[in-house]
């Protein structure tokens, strides 16, 4: 570098933000580019649902990144990975802007979620690095805020580019904006962690340590259960349009107003979480949310799809189902990598792993089983269900007060 700069301390506001900005690099690649699709078919002669594989190459290049940056992020250090995924973002999203088929197009996309996942999975490893256990929750529901309001800010974003510029700026935007946060990164963001050349990269150690962190009874009692309850969410998201505007016949501008102010109970009860944690332990919080979860999607599934069940009191229903995953997924988030330092990115990834992997089996569970509401709230109280399942039977498993006290040892992890 041919400049000075001054990392930021860990108590400094902007390292939260920065977290946050990192956070949202992928929720907006997926989200802003969503009021395209017509435009793209149009450009490159193809169906819109040809289009939407640009959509599922960009999961299917996320969940394996996050694979591979876990074990680069103990190996190298946290910043080496975050500047090479980075980059090759950066670099993929000029190409899908300069895409000429819908072919490259998928393939661009596939690339870009495989260099953007860096930053989720950065910005989970830096949480467990930074702060102690008991204020891992406070941040994450800061961060639960930013990933929140990227989609509802992202279409709106994007439907102006699209119809001011068209779609290729879309990408274009995207590169700028992770180009702002590359330097930001460079410039201010401290790296906490020894690089670790004890840490093998060969696909048969990588396996060998996510079985690893998978098997710690802390991780998968908060970390599977977790990724299932999480799992509404998509769902929600996934079925929402077929309830409000299939079943219940509201108008696409209508339908916009209710997914905002469902919107207020995901991003609102994670505040709230904010200052519950004053006064009770996360467990003890994310205990009661995952109940309540079970309890709202029951009464979802229950009541939801009887022939006259009022819109107004089935708004009710999801709102509190989404303030549960709010106050949930930070709680749960912190718990489950308390128990890992040495391999805390694998563990990171392993945890993106699951929400992303749930999410996607529970939204195209949701398609599979046709629209309308039946499908939605089936899904809803199934992995609501083996949430509570999970966390029931990894509890048990638990020694007596590990979730009450930081352990003073770090779980060993053989590579």
């Amino acid at each position: 570098m041919f400049f000075k700069h001054k990392p930021i301390r860990p108590r400094d506001p902007l390292l939260i933000f920065l977290l946050g900005t990192l956070s949202t690099i992928s929720p907006f690649a997926i989200d802003l580019y969503l009021p395209a699709f017509a435009q793209i078919g149009q450009a490159l002669g193809t169906e819109e649902s040809k289009v939407a594989l640009t959509l599922s190459s960009y999961f299917v290049g996320l969940a394996l990144g996050q694979a591979i940056y876990g074990p680069l992020l103990d190996r190298f250090g946290r910043k080496p990975p975050l500047y090479f995924g980075l980059g090759l973002f950066i670099l993929a999203s000029a190409a899908c802007s300069q895409a000429f088929s819908i072919e490259s197009l998928i393939f661009f996309r596939f690339i870009q979620a495989c260099g953007g996942c860096v930053a989720g999975v950065t910005a989970m490893t830096l949480v467990r690095d930074f702060f102690p256990k008991e204020s891992r929750a406070k941040v994450l529901s800061l961060l639960t805020l930013t990933i929140a309001v990227s989609p509802m800010l992202a279409p709106s974003i994007g439907s102006f580019i699209v119809a001011g510029m068209g779609w290729r700026w879309v990408f274009g935007l995207l590169s700028l904006i992770v180009v702002s946060v590359l330097v930001a990164a460079t410039l201010w963001l401290p790296d906490p962690h020894t690089p670790d050349p004890t840490i093998k990269l060969d696909p048969l150690s990588i396996s060998r340590t996510f079985w690893q962190v998978l098997k710690v009874p802390q991780f998968y009692t908060y970390a599977v259960a977790g990724s299932f309850g999480f799992a509404g969410l998509f769902t929600y998201v996934a079925g929402s349009p077929g309830i409000f505007m299939g079943h219940y016949g509201v108008s696409a501008k209508t339908y916009g107003a209710i997914f905002a102010f469902l919107s207020v109970g995901m991003i609102g009860s994670a505040q709230v979480n904010v200052q519950l944690l004053k006064r009770f332990k996360s467990a003890r919080i994310y205990r009661a949310a995952l109940i309540l979860l079970f309890i709202f999607g029951t009464s979802l599934f229950m009541l939801g799809s009887l022939p006259n069940f009022p819109m107004w009191a089935f708004i009710a229903l999801l709102f509190g189902f989404l303030s549960c995953v709010g106050t949930m997924m930070p709680n749960g988030s912190s718990m489950a990598l308390v128990p890992f330092d040495r391999n805390a990115g694998s563990a990171a990834a392993m945890l993106g792993i699951l929400q992303m992997g749930v999410g996607a089996l529970a939204s195209t569970a949701v398609g599979l089983l046709g629209s309308g509401v039946k499908p939605v709230v089936s899904v809803l109280f199934v992995t609501s269900a083996i949430a509570l399942g999970i966390y029931l039977y990894g509890h048990r498993k638990l020694p007596p007060g590990t979730e009450d006290a930081t352990p003073k040892t770090d779980t060993v992890i053989a590579h």
